[in-house]
């Protein structure tokens, strides 16, 4: 939204499916406009709709309209004036938003004896079965009495070397290793980001980047996506006009979304990064599983000069059980991150480097073998839902561990309450939303085992089916 006045049809557009959930619909309002504030979305001094204009287009009276302007007045959040209308205050874009819970951890809570529809924890390759056990540790490097913060010299050179062979040109001083994918991400954002910056991210995204940056005292604004994935013309316009810290984004099969975004939008993201000077976190920890076999090199190929830090892990192709991930950036920032990193926890655990290793010599065929796996597994949870869910709907995705499935009608939080009654844990909209929550999507990993999948789906249908009896 650009300042100065917004409109009430560009404002009910951004407030997704607010009037589902708990609590009146005035409240619900107020807390859907607090959400566009505290991320940015709105800023200090935009000017509101006029109170009969938003009822309108939102098709609720006034008075709910007037309610919740004033609970936003009585927080601070916007001012009132007689003749000036309502606008968002200015002390909004210092303000830290009110703490609350992560929400990575709903993704972690499933209920006792409850099938666990939440995490995405994929099946292992017979062939990362077959080289964990033959796995015979190294005993020169296995014996150092003390290992480098950013990971053993040998693991990092084979890292490298993985970049290169892709299309992005990598020295192993570009290279720190980490414990998975999420450490890395963390430590940018706790080197990167601090009180009141904005963080870019896609609209729908992964909550270890919102709680991550959270946790710093930083806000993410969330750029509007399309059918295949972040909408390169909002991310141009939030670059100029919130310049943010960071911009974290998962180009590649996206999660939750499951989108790929084209060649020509992930070279303007590129461009964008240099022109702007944005730092970059391009999370590729599932660009590997591909049902298609296309999978592009990172962004930090499109254009060397733009600060692009790339981040992968074994976790999702190899064994989710071995902690190894890695990030790649400038040798300046990677040496800053190395001290960081020596302060968190000193170094990665050299056995789970040298595992990694075995595992990354055949990272290919791995990352074939759990494509192929996944693969047959989306097939099944598609049957399953045509079965148990036929009226919903989602657009199959080409790679990834999971389908972002649309509901027709009501609220997926209130879903997955019901969801929970019936034994199986879900997760919607909510726990992936940067800002305001559409609350019509449930996220459905395909990767637990085939009979404990058409379990859990059958239980999701029936849970649909009494949920939306009370609508």
């Amino acid at each position: 939204m650009h300042a100065g006045d917004v409109s009430a049809e560009r404002l009910a557009a951004r407030l997704g499916r607010w009037t589902h959930g708990e609590g009146t619909l005035a409240a619900r309002l107020s807390q859907a406009v607090a959400a566009l504030i505290h991320g940015g979305e709105l800023r200090p001094g935009d000017r509101l709709p006029a109170e009969r204009a938003l009822a309108a287009t939102t098709s609720v009276s006034r008075g709910t309209v007037v309610a919740a302007y004033a609970d936003l007045a009585e927080g601070g959040l916007v001012e009132r004036r007689q003749g000036s209308g309502t606008r968002v205050a200015g002390a909004a874009a210092s303000a830290v938003p009110p703490h609350r819970p992560g929400r990575g951890e709903a993704l972690f809570s499933a209920l006792p004896n409850a099938i666990d529809l939440l995490r995405t924890v994929p099946q292992i390759p017979e062939l990362a079965v077959q080289l964990i056990t033959e796995h015979t540790p190294r005993l020169e490097l296995a014996l150092l009495p003390e290992t480098d913060p950013a990971g053993l010299a040998v693991l990092r050179e084979q890292i490298a070397d993985l970049f290169r062979a892709e299309g992005t040109p990598t020295t192993p001083e570009q290279i720190l290793v980490t414990h998975g994918a999420q450490q890395a991400i963390s430590l940018v954002v706790n080197a990167l980001v601090g009180p009141g910056d904005v963080v870019l991210a896609e609209e729908i995204t992964w909550p270890g980047v919102t709680d991550s940056v959270g946790l710093r005292g930083g806000t993410v604004h969330g750029i509007p996506m399309t059918a295949d994935g972040l909408d390169v013309d909002a991310l141009e316009v939030a670059m100029a006009r919130l310049r943010p810290a960071l911009l974290a984004v998962n180009p590649h099969h996206q999660n939750p979304t499951g989108t790929r975004l084209p060649q020509a939008a992930r070279h303007r993201v590129a461009e964008l990064a240099a022109q702007y000077g944005v730092p970059v976190i391009e999370d590729r920890v599932v660009a590997g599983i591909s049902f298609d076999g296309v999978v592009p090199p990172s962004l930090a190929a499109e254009r060397p000069d733009a600060p692009v830090i790339v981040v992968e892990s074994v976790s999702k192709w190899a064994w989710a059980g071995l902690r190894i991930g890695w990030l790649r950036a400038d040798p300046v920032l990677v040496r800053r991150l190395r001290g960081a990193r020596q302060l968190a926890d000193q170094s990665t655990s050299v056995p789970a480097q040298l595992l990694a290793m075995d595992l990354l010599a055949h990272a290919d065929e791995l990352k074939r073998q759990n494509s192929r796996i996944h693969q047959e597994r989306l097939r099944l949870l598609q049957d399953l839902m045509a079965t148990h869910l036929p009226d919903w709907s989602a657009a199959p995705p080409r790679g990834g561990l999971s389908l972002w499935a649309r509901l027709p009608v009501g609220s997926a939080a209130a879903l997955a309450r019901v969801a929970a009654t019936h034994g199986v844990s879900v997760a919607g909209s909510a726990e992936f939303a940067a800002s305001v929550s559409p609350d019509d999507h449930i996220r459905i990993p395909f990767t637990a085992p085939e009979e404990v999948l058409a379990e859990g789906i059958a239980r999701l249908g029936a849970a649909w089916r009494e949920y939306r009896a009370t609508l």
